[in-house]
């Protein structure tokens, strides 16, 4: 399994709004086109974090041939009202606000 994280800012009470968005868009085949196993998002402090877990290494290549679909357009685009990027004048996509993994432990067998 991969895990990607994305961190972002996002807008006061907006978690129920942006859980909502994420419930409608999880229900279609979307998740599995992009081999998306889990979702999890988290808030700390007007921080949003986005958790997604992939069966493998491909997700990221995935969520790229994903970017045309219309329901990712849609759903990127329905997200800006809640979530902005962490670091603005660096974003040009999701990939430039994922943290980077520095330690990894799970147990053997």
């Amino acid at each position: 399994m991969h895990s990607t994280l994305i961190v972002g800012r996002i807008q006061p009470q907006g978690q129920a709004e942006v859980a909502e968005l994420f419930s409608a868009f999880d229900q279609t085949d979307m998740p599995h086109r992009m081999g998306t196993r889990r979702r999890e998002l988290f808030c700390y402090r007007g921080l949003y974090f986005h958790l997604q877990d992939f069966d493998d290494e491909q997700g990221g290549q995935r969520i790229l041939q994903a970017r045309t679909d219309p329901r990712f357009i849609q759903i990127s685009n329905d997200l800006k009202a809640y979530i902005e990027a962490y670091d603005p004048a660096t974003w040009r996509s999701p990939t430039d606000a994922m943290a980077t993994r520095f330690y990894h432990w799970e147990p053997l067998g």
